[in-house]
């Protein structure tokens, strides 16, 4: 990689946060300002330049944590170790650099050398009168708990979510090809379904076809005979084109063009234009069939324009049926936004000697749903007169009006687009919502996720501050055997008592704290070429101030030359 390359890569990740919602970015200025002042109030006596310096690189750090998530963890590391006040900042960079670090190997190494900067410069600096094993210790225990743990739970969240979103996509994989095989399934069930409908219907109709055919010319028939056999002829020819279509469709989704190869035209107009066809092939069972056309003869849309013919044709159809010998009047208004097709037929004479006709009562179902497809609406129910009465509300195209039913519910999905969840978020429709609804709860949900994550995390503070709380104990009293001399002790010896016998009375080992005593400000000044050594004295302190009575015992050439009582200051 170039140095251009890694210019261009620089400039990305900075210019990711120009990305970032308004939420997120005043999240950020918040957390780096607290930041800050936990990290200037670290070096709070060093002076004014000092506390700016250390808060402004701590402010830095935090913001560009996510973009350099390495770079920051081994620069807070040293700092940390240099100033002790960067712990905060040092988990917030290790929870960063936990989640954004992919390779194991880079985070295990990054981790590595922030651990290795940060124990090697607090060892150098030596904030507290430690020697290098304890203060290696000190820093150990505090980088495990201010960097390890944030950054494995940070890891462990990350990789969770990885893992649901693959599984999520894998079973949206799986549920898209089992739509698919559905889908097949469905398909080989409808192109069966259309080969016995070519070879039972389409024979039966081809028979009715060619004798009414051969009726037609029979010289025995009466004018009148001779036109309802020409209309049956009609019917059973119309029948086999609209047969041939659905078996078209039924196969592939496409109309049967059998027609055009075999030079055949096409059949009377399936819209408005063919209603005429249709009143007058009622005419000809010699049914009383009025039509009337009010208004501005306007265009529909092909649909809305077929679902017209159909309102009619059914309509008609129900009336003949049902109702023979009643009057049917057959009325299209073109009102201003929409087309109004109504068909009424007045009561039925009598009833007496007539069979019922058998219905299969699905008819005026499938008009409404056709006309609910194309935003209008139809109607039907008994007349004033006693007749029935069926009416369809049909747009112009371009119109807009009050949709009569709910369009939503487009069993083809024909309404293309994304559809707004309960949360105002788009719905993937890679997969059916309830059952990838079944599939989170079955994997658990993001809350539970987060409750585990931040139990361990916490159950690790726990350990690691018990583990603290023991090593500081422990240490407290070591040096408390080590430093703190009876008064009667220092009664008991006298100036010019071997140095072994006062030593075998005196705490035997060596104290990281005696150091600082020797040099206390409140102690007297030692005899020159004397080694002294000085311990705190185990009676009673005063209840107030910063003085504690201290013992100060000096020796010279193997002998006790001097010892003297202070207060010290330390």
């Amino acid at each position: 990689m170039n140095v251009t390359t890694k210019a261009l890569d620089v400039r990305r990740r900075l210019g990711a946060a120009g990305m970032w919602p308004r939420r997120r970015i005043v999240g950020e200025t918040v957390l780096a300002l607290v930041l800050a002042l936990l990290a200037g109030a670290s070096v709070l006596g060093e002076g004014v330049a000092w506390m700016a310096g250390v808060a402004v690189a701590a402010a830095v750090a935090s913001l560009s944590r996510r973009a350099f998530p390495g770079s920051v963890l081994v620069l807070v590391g040293a700092a940390d170790g240099v100033f002790g006040g960067f712990w905060a900042v040092l988990m917030v960079a290790s929870w960063s650099a936990g989640s954004r670090i992919e390779a194991p190997r880079r985070a295990l190494a990054v981790f590595a050398a922030s651990y290795v900067l940060c124990a090697g410069v607090s060892v150098q600096q030596a904030h507290f009168a430690l020697s290098a094993p304890q203060t290696l210790l000190f820093t150990t225990l505090s980088f495990l708990a201010t960097a390890v743990v944030p950054g494995l739970a940070s890891r462990y969240r990350s990789q969770r979510r990885r893992l649901l979103r693959a599984l999520h996509e894998h079973n949206a994989q799986l549920l898209r090809e089992r739509e698919i095989i559905a889908s097949h399934a469905r398909l080989r069930e409808r192109q069966r379904i259309a080969q016995d409908m070519h070879d039972s219907l389409g024979h039966q109709l081809a028979l009715i076809a060619v004798h009414t055919g051969a009726l037609e010319v029979d010289r025995d028939l009466t004018d009148g005979q001779r036109q309802a056999v020409g209309v049956l002829r009609e019917a059973s020819v119309a029948a086999m084109h609209e047969l041939r279509e659905a078996v078209g469709i039924l196969h592939d989704g496409t109309p049967d063009r059998a027609r055009e190869r075999e030079g055949e035209g096409e059949p009377a107009g399936r819209g408005v234009s063919g209603i005429d066809g249709l009143v007058t092939a009622s005419r000809g069972t010699r049914a009383v069939v009025e039509l009337r056309r009010t208004g501005e003869v306007r265009p529909l849309a092909p649909a809305a324009d077929h679902a017209a013919y159909r309102i009619v044709q059914e309509a008609l159809t129900n009336a003949l049926k049902h109702a023979p010998g009643a009057p049917i009047a057959v009325e299209l208004r073109y009102e201003p936004d929409s087309l109004v097709v109504e068909v009424a037929n007045g009561p039925v004479p009598t009833n007496e000697g007539r069979r019922p006709a058998v219905s299969g009562g699905q008819g005026l179902t499938g008009l409404q749903e056709r006309a609910r497809l194309v935003g209008g609406m139809v109607h039907a129910g008994a007349g004033a007169d006693g007749g029935f009465r069926v009416a369809g509300v049909l747009p112009y195209p371009g119109r807009e009006m009050t949709t009569f039913g709910d369009t939503t519910d487009d069993f083809r999905g024909q309404s293309g687009g994304t559809v707004p969840g309960d949360g105002g978020e788009v719905i993937d429709w890679s997969g059916p919502p309830d059952r990838q609804k079944e599939f989170d709860i079955a994997m658990g949900s993001k809350k539970k996720g987060v409750v585990i994550g931040c139990g361990a995390a916490v159950l690790a503070f726990v350990v690691l501050g018990v583990v603290a709380v023991v090593f500081v104990v422990k240490l407290v009293g070591s040096e408390a055997d080590k430093l703190m001399v009876d008064p009667s002790v220092y009664h008991s010896v006298q100036v010019g008592d071997t140095e072994a016998v006062v030593r075998d009375k005196l705490p035997h080992g060596k104290s990281f704290l005696a150091g600082a005593l020797n040099d206390d400000a409140g102690a007297p000044p030692a005899p020159k070429g004397a080694t002294c050594s000085s311990y705190l004295s185990t009676g009673d302190w005063p209840d107030e101030g910063s003085k504690a009575p201290a013992y100060r015992f000096c020796f010279r050439d193997g002998k006790l030359i001097e010892k003297r009582a202070f207060m010290s200051t330390s």
